[in-house]
Parts: C-alpha cells; sequence; structure tokens
C-alpha cells in the first residue's frame, strides 16, 4: 500500500447504478472483488426484479440503496491499479443527495463524471461538472457509458455527439483540454473497462482503467499548516473518540495536539492524537489526501462534529465572523439582494450564511469592476460581497489555504452560486 502513490477518486454522475456498476466492474475485473459473490448478488438482485443492479451492490451496499436504486451516503472503497492506489468516493448522483456529493467531490484528486450515452448531457451533468471544478476537482475523466444502449447499440456516430456536448461544457465551466479524458464503456457489459475494447472496437484510445492510471497525483501542501475537515465522529468501544476525514493541508503525527474549531462549545476543543489508521491500518503519519480515522485523546463524541476543522495550536483554523469573498452566480430563479441567506457548502461544513453586502458587480470575463455597491446580482454575474455565516464557520483565505477557501452556494435544491474566500474578518 505504502509504495504506491496515494490519491482519492470521486465517481460522480445522473444515474446512479451507472456509476456504481462501473467502479463494481472495475473492481470486478482488476480481481479486487470476488467473483463468486456476484453470483450471490446477481440472484438477490434477481428476486428483486433488479438484474442490472447486481454490480452496482458492490458499491451500494446499504439496505436502503438497494431498496431505493439510489447511492445515498458516500462510501469509500480500496483500489489499486498498477500505478496508484485509489480511495475511491462514491458520490451520491441524485438531486435530493446532492448535499453529500459536494462533501465527497469536495475530497478528490480526480474524478470520473458518467454520462449515459443514449441520454447525454443533463441538467445534472452540468451541476456536477461546475460543482468539480468549483470544488478545484483538477483532472477528470468523462465516461461516456451505456455504450451498449445506443441505437444502433456501441454507435461511434453517438459517441462522436455526446463527446461534442461535454468538451463544450467543459470548456464553459474552465477545464483545459489536458485536464480532461473522454472515454467509450460499457460497464453493464464490461466493454473498455478494465482488459479489452469488446465491441467497441472503433476506439483507439485508453480503456477506462488505463484512462485512470494516466491521472497525475496532485502536489501534497504538506508546507501549509494542518487542516483537517472533520466528515464524521465516531465512539468506538474499547477504543474512544474517533474523528474521521481528509487531510487537506500538512502533516498530521501521533502525540500531536489538535485544535478542533468551531467546535461544539465556544473556542472549541483540544484533543492529542494517539494513532493514525487509513482504511483499517495504523500508519506512523497522515499527509494530504489521506482519508483517516484518528483515535483522539482528551475529547469526547459531544465535542466536535462533521464540518469541524483541526489544525494544530499554534496556528488554528480560522473562525470567521464574516468574510468577502469572490462569487460567481449561476443559477438563480430571480435576484439576489442583501439579507439573502442560503447554505454554504465549504469543504465538510455546510452552513447557512447571509449576503451582509454586495461591494462590486465584475465583468465575468475580464474581472474588471462593472457596478460599485449594485442593488442586486443574478445569473451569469460575478461580484465581491460580504458574507456573515449564521452560526460559527472556519474558512480560510483561498490564497493562503486553498483547498479550504471555495465554496458552492445552495438553496431550493440547486446549486445557485459558486466562489472563493477573499480574506477574513476573524471571530476570537
Amino acid at each position: 500500500m505504502a509504495d504506491k502513490p496515494h490519491m482519492n477518486l470521486a465517481i460522480i454522475g445522473h444515474v446512479d447504478h451507472g456509476k456504481s456498476t462501473l467502479v463494481g466492474r472495475i473492481l470486478l475485473e482488476t480481481g479486487q472483488f470476488p467473483a463468486h459473490m456476484l453470483e450471490k448478488y446477481k440472484e438477490e438482485a434477481k428476486a428483486k426484479g433488479k438484474e442490472s443492479f447486481a454490480l452496482a451492490w458492490i458499491f451500494d451496499n446499504l439496505k436502503e440503496e438497494r431498496e431505493r436504486g439510489v447511492t445515498i451516503d458516500v462510501a469509500h472503497k480500496k483500489f489499486d491499479t498498477d500505478k496508484y492506489y485509489f480511495t475511491i468516493i462514491d458520490a451520491p448522483g441524485h438531486r435530493d443527495f446532492v448535499k453529500n456529493m459536494i462533501t465527497g467531490t469536495s475530497q478528490a484528486d480526480a474524478a470520473i463524471l458518467v454520462v449515459a450515452a443514449p441520454e447525454g448531457v443533463m441538467a445534472q451533468t452540468k451541476e456536477h461538472m461546475f460543482l468539480a471544478r468549483t470544488l478545484g476537482v483538477k483532472q477528470m475523466i468523462i465516461a461516456i457509458n451505456k455504450m451498449d444502449a445506443t441505437k444502433p447499440a456501441y454507435d461511434k456516430n453517438r459517441f462522436e455527439e455526446v463527446k461534442t456536448q461535454v468538451t463544450k461544457l467543459a470548456k464553459s465551466v474552465g477545464y483545459k483540454d489536458d485536464q480532461f479524458q473522454i472515454v467509450p464503456v460499457s460497464a453493464f457489459k464490461g466493454d473498455n473497462t478494465a482488459k479489452d475494447k469488446a465491441s467497441i472496437e472503433w476506439w483507439d484510445g485508453p480503456t477506462m482503467l488505463q484512462a485512470i492510471d494516466n491521472f497525475e497525483v496532485p502536489d501534497k501542501p504538506t508546507d501549509l499548516p494542518l487542516r483537517w475537515p472533520i466528515q464524521d465522529v465516531y465512539s468506538i468501544k474499547g477504543v474512544g473518540t474517533v474523528p474521521v476525514g481528509k487531510i487537506e493541508t500538512g502533516i498530521m503525527k501521533p502525540g500531536m495536539k489538535i485544535h478542533f474549531k468551531p467546535g461544539v462549545k465556544p473556542g472549541g476543543a483540544i484533543g492529542e492524537c494517539k494513532t493514525i489508521e487509513m482504511h483499517h491500518e495504523e500508519i506512523s503519519q497522515a499527509t494530504p489526501g489521506d482519508n483517516v480515522g484518528v483515535n483522539m485523546r482528551g475529547i469526547s463524541k459531544k465535542d466536535i462534529r462533521r464540518g469541524d476543522v483541526g489544525g494544530p495550536v499554534d496556528d488554528p483554523p480560522t473562525v470567521a465572523k464574516s468574510f468577502k469573498a469572490q462569487i460567481m452566480v449561476l443559477n438563480h430563479p430571480s435576484v439576489i439582494t442583501k439579507g439573502y441567506t442560503p447554505v454554504f457548502h465549504c469543504y465538510t461544513a455546510q452552513i447557512a450564511c447571509r449576503f451582509d453586502e454586495i461591494e462590486k458587480k465584475l465583468d465575468p470575463r475580464t474581472g474588471q469592476v462593472k457596478e460599485e455597491n449594485p442593488d442586486f446580482i443574478k445569473t451569469g454575474d460575478a461580484a465581491i460581497v460580504k458574507i456573515v455565516p449564521v452560526r460559527p464557520m472556519v474558512i480560510e483565505p483561498a490564497k493562503r489555504i486553498p483547498q479550504l477557501g471555495r465554496f458552492a452556494i445552495r438553496d431550493m435544491g440547486q446549486t445557485v452560486a459558486a466562489g472563493v474566500c477573499l480574506e477574513v474578518e476573524k471571530a476570537d
């Protein structure tokens, strides 16, 4: 495990069992999932009249997910290729669960966006592509799946049509040519997933697995102070309090004192790191990108919660009284004015924040100021705004710690805007 570079890979897309089937297929074909278990799943799926879901169940092992046929929580699985060792984050695509998709994608170094060939680009595809970009995912494979279901099957022309759609979309949100790959697959049948092209014989590019190995490990910001956003907190019998989350910046070692902010009580909580585990194996230190569970001494499960951030006691996370941000309004049904209070999604935190001032309206293309103190902003506008969180939250200026300075803004079941933090007025 330790001799291969590690990366976090998010699987996103509109059709849930399509994505989970793709992951299941790759795990199966690379020998990382026993074939006899798949036979068992096939029988169970057939009994429920969901025969096509068997591969997806390799990944979706929550009962409710099977009943509904959608991925609800963010699942983590280990996955090895010849070159890398990945933590796969299966991020829910169904629109009811976009909150979880944001949390999952914010932890990723790279993403696979699954688009169904028969349907092509859908509204959700646009939202996911934009969110991935906003949340800092700089490399992506766009898997054009269900090539077996085009009419006629494996139709090269249909692939080219969808490829044109997704290329245009990727570029419109700011991806450059060298940041995305487009690959045709049939996850259900196994064409062009891991080993061979099978019925997609006209394709001369990489298989899905080869494309995954084309990803590059991002630089690890180990020179920045430790920032560890919490995804969940467990209380484990005989062990104690175990917060879980991905290290964004810095290094964590056993024996370190960690200050969690904002915490449940004023001033946050301080605990000592006893041991660090990743995928049930103890490790001697955690570096950026590692999804870890840490046995903490001196704090209880009640002291911290999802959305808190751990950092060193001499350079703890910044809690904002207010912050200045540059935002882009993507999709708002009317206008945004002073006093508007949607939910900000930042790393693992989800906190309502109020627009306190709209300071400047900018030209989205050039960044030049178009208007000072406008009354409102609307879809397509970029702006500099002052934001006040309704309850304490950690956010860092993006220039200092970009991983904790990006956010998406959601309201009415959709992503209305996204942005970066420019400066913070500290709370304490």
